[in-house]
């Protein structure tokens, strides 16, 4: 009988065959879904895709909204636009979406524009009514944790922010504290708003 140990990814088995190889070990891994967790799979990487540059043009992103609009990023050129990723499980994302709400609300007169994509699945849509209700900003289901250019949404909260221009000059992947308090706001955001195209 095999050892518990012999179907680990990396461990020797029982009759002591010869550990895997460090290639063999990362593809097995992926393939059993551990590979985000260990560090050791490319899809986190995946999301810093090679065109996803603070100063570069932001990739363009669309979001289908829960009550049926879609809106591009590419259609809100002129405004400054955050791109706030969440799902209701997300504790830290319940904590950011009241403080965005209501920055948004605030600063809409001066061209803020947010969009708001939810990570949760299609069943928990009732749930996410009930957040979105509380919203002053669109939300929609991502319907994966691909977003397009953005690349994989491994971490939340998730945000990025672009200028008027649609240059991206903010992206939390780069934070190693990735949610909005109000001094980021103030910091990130506040300055975008004075500026003109």
């Amino acid at each position: 009988m095999p050892s518990e140990r012999q179907g680990l990814p990396g461990h020797s088995s029982a009759d002591g065959d010869r550990p895997l190889s460090p290639i063999r070990r990362a593809l097995l891994l992926q393939a059993l879904g551990l590979g985000a967790a260990s560090g050791l799979s490319a899809m986190p990487l995946a999301a810093h895709a090679s065109g996803l540059a603070v100063g570069k043009p932001a990739p363009p992103l669309v979001l289908h909204t829960l009550d049926g609009k879609t809106i591009t990023t590419d259609s809100l050129r002129g405004k400054v636009l955050i791109l706030t990723f969440w799902a209701t499980w997300c504790a830290p994302c319940m904590e950011d979406l009241p403080l965005l709400s209501a920055y948004a609300a605030e600063h809409a007169q001066q061209g803020l524009q947010v969009l708001g994509f939810c990570l949760n699945e299609p069943e928990d849509l009732p749930a996410v009514q009930r957040v979105a209700a509380t919203l002053s900003f669109p939300v929609g289901l991502l319907g994966s944790a691909w977003a397009g250019k953005y690349g994989r949404i491994w971490r939340l909260p998730a945000d990025f922010t672009i200028d008027r221009a649609g240059v991206l000059v903010d992206n939390s992947w780069d934070d190693a504290q990735p949610g909005w308090t109000e001094a980021r706001l103030q910091r990130v955001v506040t300055p975008l708003l004075s500026q003109n195209l």
